[in-house]
Formats: structure tokens, sequence, C-alpha cells
């Protein structure tokens, strides 16, 4: 995972994205649908229709950044909402991005005492 700077937010954007769209189609779409500033240095997260694939764009100060990722089995968890955002903290982007229900994370195993 790239380390995001402290101050960074990260947005899923609701609904369903054409996963065609580059660079400039997403940037687009974050300033018409979320009416804000794509070059804010905040991360933006959509996902496709069949919810396999996401992309994130994010603007480093310099340029931005597109990173897609598609699994090979399951889907990406995703709101259901049509419209508007959520945000996330970096724990859960990074649970995002490996298949992992971000929105209720089970631990794998349970402490049985504490003696």
């Amino acid at each position: 995972m790239i380390g995001l700077p402290a101050h960074t937010r990260i947005w899923i954007v609701a609904g369903i994205t054409d996963m065609r769209c580059g660079f400039n189609g997403l940037a687009a779409k974050i300033e018409t649908t979320l009416q804000t500033d794509p070059f804010n240095g905040h991360v933006f997260v959509f996902r496709g229709r069949r919810g396999d694939i996401i992309k994130l764009l994010w603007w480093t100060g310099d340029g931005l950044c597109l990173l897609a990722k598609r699994l090979e089995r399951g889907r990406f968890i995703w709101p259901q909402a049509n419209s508007g955002t959520v945000t996330l903290t970096q724990a859960q982007l990074s649970m995002l991005l490996e298949g992992i229900d971000w929105r209720q994370p089970v631990r794998t195993w349970q402490p049985q005492s504490a003696l």
C-alpha cells in the first residue's frame, strides 16, 4: 500500500462507475456529481457494475495517480447508496483493497481467556 499523508481523506464514490473512464473522466465525475475539487489531495474510490474492479484517483500535488485493482474471486464491498460519498480510514481502505468486508471486520481468532 502506498503511504498517504496524514491529512488525506478517502472517499468511496457511491453508485456505479463506468470503468472505461480514465484520469479525465473520473476527475470530471468528482467535479460534477460530488461537486468537489479532484485536485484537493484526497483519494476517491470508484467501483464498476460487476463489483470486481475498483479504481482509485489521487492527486499527489504534482500529478494524478490512478490505481486499478481486479479481484479474481469475489466482489468489493460497497455501500448501498446510489449517490454521494462514504469516508474511509486508511485501515478500511487496506481491507477494501484486499477484498475484506471493511464495514464489520471479523477477527479470525478470539482470545479464550486472559489467564
